[in-house]
């Protein structure tokens, strides 16, 4: 297998370019934007008396400290002005806040903070909650900022235990009104993909405070792992009236993407990254908007929104695992093996291992694909002692790399319990491969459905969907969802995306329209 990993690593890039020489990200951030941020950090410090991570004069002094350092801007697609940020307030000698402040801060709305911070802050709620057993307040930000560590790391089976421990005893030691510890289990369950009891929870939350602005992005997040597309709207409505600054702006993007406005999602992401406090916030909605950009085929365009989140925070491991993705569609696939064993190495998900693989096996290094695989079945076994629900991702890889039947009896089963778009895509496909392409095609339809809430801008999706179409001899619809497929992004899948033009190929050109009878 290091003799086949080798191989794939002497495979030079076609343009020669050496390892991190992508064009330079331009510098520079939108300063008028970091007003709602600074108005977001004011509100949840308000919340928080002494927790507060530094007063709106120190976002101010930020804020005009970017005036003027507006060097440059990316447009990506749609003729979006994409700022990325050149510098954080530290680099810019700007005043900060004591970073077990600023993560505390940044966990209870809802945004990235830097690892360093967050286990500052762990360390200091864990010594208050020594001293004080019945600080409900301490415990649920405890609890928060365990979940968050859990989410950077991957070490999920150790942390989220503990974060659910933490907020169950802030819910004990304060049983009725206890928002913050109802939003963090809401936070919590969707985290573990479990979107029927983030949704118990996340009403919970509401219903303790109805004006908590930070309980409606975890509604969100539970109503569309439920499909249930018109609620999260509803939830994303209730959000804005609510709140504005980044977390809400980032927040709206997802929804945006769901419902197919592709520009409106770059547009809010740029705000967000735009307005961010701190590089980590910064970073991470920069890695959101590298995603959008891959997912439209971007691939330049997304390599340089991962490498400054990246730059500005170098725990952001998606970024990284984004890098990965973005350079191997441009045949870069030294470096591209790189970038995913570093994310790997440093956040082990199941999804990294699955696309490593996947790279593996398109360049015909089968040896070294089923050592990933192999990978992540163990890192779904982990991730389960942790609570999490990786019946989705095992579906996926058994449709494609093991046992389709098995597939589909795993996604029929979460199909009930929380029948989401990624689970009527994968249910679809797993039948596919299983064999009943009728029953098949109903779930693509599902998945890649714009009224009821589709990903209609999947290139994944619609390959699916054109494959199964084609198996039924409906040549006319394969080959447009090819094309269209193709269209958005024909760098979807190292292993998938020629396979997709070998089919549209296969087609061949749409017949000429049948002669009118006189």
């Amino acid at each position: 297998m290091e003799n086949e990993e080798r191989a794939a690593e002497e495979r030079t890039a076609p343009d020669g370019t050496p390892a991190g020489a992508v064009a330079q990200t331009v510098a520079g951030a939108v300063a008028g934007a970091s007003a709602a941020a600074a108005a977001e950090v004011a509100d949840v410090a308000a919340r928080e008396g002494a927790e507060a991570p530094g007063d709106v004069s120190r976002a101010g002094r930020w804020r005009r400290l970017s005036v003027g350092s507006l060097v440059g801007c990316l447009m990506v697609g749609g003729g979006v002005l994409m700022c990325l940020p050149g510098e954080g307030p530290a680099e810019r000698g700007a005043p900060v806040p004591a970073p077990g402040a600023q993560a505390g801060s940044a966990v209870r709305a809802g945004v990235a903070a830097a690892l360093s911070d967050l286990a500052v802050l762990v360390e200091e709620r864990e010594r208050a909650v020594r001293e004080r057993p019945q600080d409900a307040r301490s415990w649920a930000v405890l609890g928060t900022a365990y979940l968050e560590q859990g989410r950077r790391t991957a070490d999920v089976a150790v942390l989220y235990p503990k974060a659910e421990r933490a907020l169950r005893t802030s819910l004990k030691a304060r049983p009725r009104g206890n928002a913050d510890a109802l939003g963090g289990l809401a936070a919590l369950a969707n985290a573990r993909r479990d979107f029927p009891a983030a949704l118990r929870w996340g009403e919970a939350a509401r219903k303790a405070e109805p004006k908590r602005w930070t309980t409606y992005p975890q509604l969100i997040d539970a109503y569309t792992g439920m499909g249930d597309y018109k609620k999260a709207l509803k939830a994303l409505d209730a959000l804005t009236a609510l709140h504005s600054g980044p977390a809400v702006r980032g927040r709206a993007a997802g929804v945006y993407w769901d419902r197919g406005r592709r520009e409106d999602a770059q547009a809010a992401l740029a705000d967000a990254a735009a307005g961010a406090v701190s590089p980590a916030e910064q970073a991470a909605w920069l890695e959101r908007a590298g995603q959008l950009a891959w997912e439209r085929g971007e691939r330049e365009d997304a390599l340089r929104h991962f490498q400054e989140a990246v730059r500005l925070d170098p725990d952001q491991r998606a970024a990284q695992a984004g890098q990965g993705r973005a350079l191997a569609a441009l045949g870069r696939t030294t470096e591209a093996l790189s970038a995913y064993r570093v994310a790997l190495e440093r956040q082990p998900l199941p999804q990294y291992a699955l696309e490593l693989g996947e790279l593996y096996e398109s360049l015909g290094l089968a040896q070294a694909a089923r050592v990933q695989y192999d990978r992540l079945r163990a890192l779904v076994r982990q991730e389960a002692a942790g609570g999490v629900d990786g019946e989705l991702t095992l579906g996926r890889f058994e449709a494609d790399h093991g046992d389709p039947a098995s597939a589909v009896l795993r996604l029929r089963a979460e199909w009930r319990r929380q029948p989401g778009v990624a689970v009527a895509d994968a249910l679809g496909w797993a039948l596919h491969r299983a064999g009943d392409d009728e029953e098949a095609l109903r779930f693509a339809s599902i998945a890649t459905d714009r009224v009821h809430g589709g990903a209609v801008h999947s290139a994944p999706y619609l390959h699916h969907l054109a494959v199964i179409e084609r198996r039924l001899g409906k040549d006319g619809p394969a080959r447009r969802h090819l094309q269209e497929a193709l269209r958005i992004n024909p760098y979807f899948s190292p292993l998938f995306g020629p396979a997709a033009r070998a089919a549209l190929a296969g087609l061949g050109e749409e017949p000429p329209p049948a002669d009118l009878p006189d």
